[in-house]
């Protein structure tokens, strides 16, 4: 007689060691990131279920050490619409690792979780996923430690035959003398942007709703474009990946390392991803009671630009919920150190506004909406 098993239950666990071993094969890849660096990989014996750790016996006095932890939100869902999961893991790389410079720290060890439906006929996109591990990686300068898989059959849903939820732990240091707290912002700083091109891993919902109201639940097989004909596969615009901006900022402030010197003199960082401009700039200068006049920021993308004229978003909402052109804010006396840097490692700036004695956030209005460009004005909460 045969009895019930546990892959009749839906977990196949000779295939879950399989699909563990794909990300971690392409984990290793990651470790040449952080190669003579805090962060190399001290591996005993070669085993995806192995130990693995980094000394940290002889950090200089003043070294901190902390973990942050995000996942991709909804942002799946687009890969999942088109089964390409290729960049989803930049996404998740650019949640944990921006979040972690804004306090003045060097993203130094990535561990993930994933959670899918089934493996089952779904090794090819395990393999997209580790596709994307390494690149992420190797922009983010951080190093990969495992490649934790579970099937949750039953508790993850989704659109498509898998259906997955991402999430992840960074391990990041800093020095106690390089911590950004706010204080060190001053009235006169410019404010340098950082080019984004998407809509990172925020907001989402609202673009998939907006989407939906306006063609129906396949709205992504419509092929659609938009009234102004600039959108041929508008999903795909949607999945645009994060740009992550971690190495390049740690290159301006110099990392955890004192004796490392900084290429350019930070006092601030604001991520820009859900609560968009006024939450995250806002968050930055509530210490020093200081404000912010933006009077250059990044256009709108064109995607962005698009679901904001469908969904009938006002300005001011849009401005609350999505980045608007700019994943990054950092303030600085020297606006075009930032630039040259950020440029060297290829990614777009420029300088955006400058810090206001007023404790008030004031934005050029770039919207679909505006018709003289007006500033749009927002309280620090």
């Amino acid at each position: 007689m045969r009895g019930t098993t546990y892959k009749d239950a839906g977990v196949d666990v000779g295939l879950g060691n399989d699909a563990s071993k794909i990300l971690y094969n392409a984990s290793q890849l990651t470790w040449e990131n952080r190669k003579d660096q805090l962060g190399k990989l001290i591996v005993p014996f070669d085993d995806f279920s192995g130990i693995r750790y980094i000394k940290v016996s002889d950090l200089p006095e003043g070294t901190v050490m902390n973990m942050g932890f995000d996942g991709v939100g909804t942002k799946m869902e687009l890969a999942e619409r088109i089964n390409d999961h290729t960049t989803i893991a930049n996404d998740l790389f650019a949640m944990v690792c921006d979040d972690a410079i804004v306090r003045g720290a060097e993203p130094v060890l990535i561990g993930s979780i994933l959670d899918v439906n089934s493996l089952r006929g779904n090794i090819k996109q395990v393999r997209q996923l580790a596709e994307g591990y390494v690149s992420a990686a190797k922009d983010a300068g951080v190093a990969v430690v495992n490649g934790e898989i579970a099937e949750l059959p039953g508790k993850i849903n989704g659109f498509g035959d898998f259906n997955y939820n991402w999430g992840a732990g960074v391990v990041w240091f800093a020095n106690e003398k390089r911590l950004f707290t706010g204080m060190e912002i001053k009235e006169g700083d410019s404010l340098v942007g950082l080019r984004e091109e998407g809509f990172r891993s925020n907001g989402l919902s609202l673009v998939r709703k907006i989407m939906k109201e306006n063609y129906g639940e396949d709205w992504h097989l419509s092929n659609k474009k938009g009234e102004d004909g600039l959108y041929r596969t508008i999903e795909r615009a949607i999945l645009t990946p994060s740009k992550i901006y971690s190495k390049a900022v740690v290159d301006m402030f110099g990392g955890w390392d004192l004796k490392r010197e900084p290429k350019v003199e930070v006092h601030g960082i604001a991520h820009i991803t859900g609560g968009g401009i006024p939450e995250k700039v806002g968050r930055m200068l509530k210490p020093s009671g200081l404000g912010a006049m933006i009077d250059k920021p990044f256009k709108l993308s064109m995607i962005m630009m698009y679901t904001q004229i469908l969904g009938k978003v006002s300005d001011k909402e849009a401005y609350k919920t999505w980045n608007m052109g700019q994943g990054m804010v950092i303030a600085s006396p020297n606006p075009e150190g930032v630039i040259n840097v950020a440029k060297s490692h290829g990614i777009k700036a420029k300088t955006i506004g400058v810090i206001t004695k007023d404790s008030k956030i004031r934005i050029k209005n770039m919207g679909i909406y505006s018709k003289n460009q007006e500033m749009l004005t927002f309280n620090i909460e």
